[in-house]
């Protein structure tokens, strides 16, 4: 039996990372940035994809991957 701590990668993330995008006509656009996996102090560790020109970036909890 190993002690190793699961890696960032293989566990599922605690929240997903968005930057929403405002068009013109009213509607935002939601896109994924990056996921974050809460650690064991209570903290999080944030994976970024991307970062938004606005410096935006909205974090809600993960849902199942049917779920998108």
């Amino acid at each position: 039996m190993s002690n190793e701590q699961p890696t960032t990668a293989s566990k599922k993330p605690s929240l997903h990372a968005y930057q929403i995008r405002e068009a013109a006509d009213g509607k935002s656009f939601w896109n994924r940035i990056g996921a974050a996996w809460s650690n064991k102090d209570g903290g999080f560790t944030v994976q970024l994809e991307c970062l938004p020109l606005d410096g935006r970036i909205v974090c809600c909890p993960a849902k199942n991957d049917t779920d998108s």
